[in-house]
């Protein structure tokens, strides 16, 4: 008998995080997540989302076993800034079963319905500026740091429900020895040239952290204003981000751009934590995980660049290669073989065509999805 049951307690919390666990315990792709971080990104009191947002959590049983999972999520903040009534539905795992991952999606359509939602998205955990996608193509390989993994079925089960394509996001993999030399050459011209008009690209001050943060929180908020789907960060939520993000920050992989002494870009390259969270059982970091996380960090070989922007009236100038040229550059004489730029909207020409003019090619491919309520 299957049955949707809602999360009301720690200990079906925990059953929540961990399903995905039990699904893919075979899969050599599998990256656990970290538990004590996915515990705080679903915990009300802990994670600021919760202040313009809500979730609920609902667990699919078949007699006693977990077989499915889902979150559905209503963003006060996507509605006042889109204008669009678009509920969200995320953290959806579930097994190979078309009834199951039916009821679980009705169960998330009805919860955003009844929060005055007329259309539901996703997956998204718990907002485009986190985690979303359903990966649909490049499944021979495990995820990147901060990209979702699903098996390849999900994409017949949330189609089989009734939803259909919203867009695709796209992940473009470089070798750094196989980068574009001529390009990569062009970016010491290109520098130059923005010197010479008084924009300058520097490392960010580790030193001064608490002091860039708010530079560059301002540079993202307003570079992906007109992106589909974005909502700015509120300050809480971007400095729990930066918060996270500051202990596997490397200054050669996270760039700005300033002009009279304003930020007008930058670019994040962060280590690919995945290669050392994928021997973590289970994402716990007791007994012996915490020792694994900080003795092979130092052997990690690709990076993730998982945001680049460029201030509207400052685009076109050249400003993204230099970026993006600099972080490879900055890979020279490290581990760090290469890497991936993701994700970028398959209809963001501009910066598709600026990776693939430095060799990047297109890996894997993420989708999201919708339906009308």
């Amino acid at each position: 008998m299957n049955r949707i049951v809602a999360v009301e307690s720690s200990k079906e919390l925990a059953r929540f995080i961990d399903f995905p666990h039990e699904l893919y315990r075979d899969d050599p792709h599998y990256v656990p997540e970290l538990f004590i971080a996915q515990q705080d990104m679903l915990s009300p009191n802990k994670h600021p989302f919760y202040e313009h947002g809500s979730v609920r959590l609902f667990l699919a049983y078949s007699n006693e076993r977990i077989v499915g999972r889902i979150a559905a999520i209503h963003n006060q903040n996507h509605i006042d800034f889109t204008g669009n009534k678009d509920g969200f539905f995320g953290f959806f795992d579930c097994i190979n079963d078309p009834a199951i991952a039916k009821a679980l999606l009705q169960q998330a359509t009805e919860w955003v319905k009844a929060k005055g939602n007329t259309n539901i998205i996703g997956p998204v955990n718990l907002s485009t500026n986190d985690t979303c996608g359903l990966l649909v193509e490049g499944f021979d390989r495990p995820p990147i740091a901060m990209m979702p993994y699903n098996a390849p079925y999900y994409a017949e089960l949330i189609v089989g429900a009734g939803f259909k394509k919203k867009t695709d996001l796209l992940a473009y993999e470089l070798e750094t020895k196989e980068a574009n030399e001529r390009t990569l050459k062009l970016v010491d011209t290109l520098e130059a040239r923005l010197k010479r008009n008084g924009i300058t690209i520097r490392k960010v001050d580790i030193k001064r952290f608490k002091e860039e943060v708010p530079k560059i929180r301002d540079v993202y908020n307003s570079a992906w204003d007109k992106n589909l789907g974005f909502v700015p960060m509120t300050d809480k939520e971007f400095d729990y981000l930066a918060k996270d993000l500051k202990l596997i920050l490397d200054p050669n992989f996270c760039l700005v751009a300033e002009k009279d002494n304003k930020l007008i870009a930058f670019a994040l390259g962060i280590p690919d934590i995945n290669q050392v969270l994928i021997k973590i059982k289970r994402g716990r970091l007791l007994p012996t995980g915490i020792f694994k996380l900080l003795f092979q960090k130092k052997n990690i070989t690709r990076l993730r660049v998982l945001t680049l922007g460029v201030v509207e009236g400052y685009r076109k100038m050249g400003i993204e290669a230099c970026l993006y040229g600099n972080i490879i550059k900055n890979t020279y004489g490290t581990k760090i073989t290469g890497g991936e730029c993701s994700w970028m909207l398959e209809d963001n020409y501009l910066m598709n065509h600026a990776i693939e003019q430095i060799n990047g090619k297109l890996y894997k491919r993420y989708r999201l999805y919708e339906k009308e309520l």
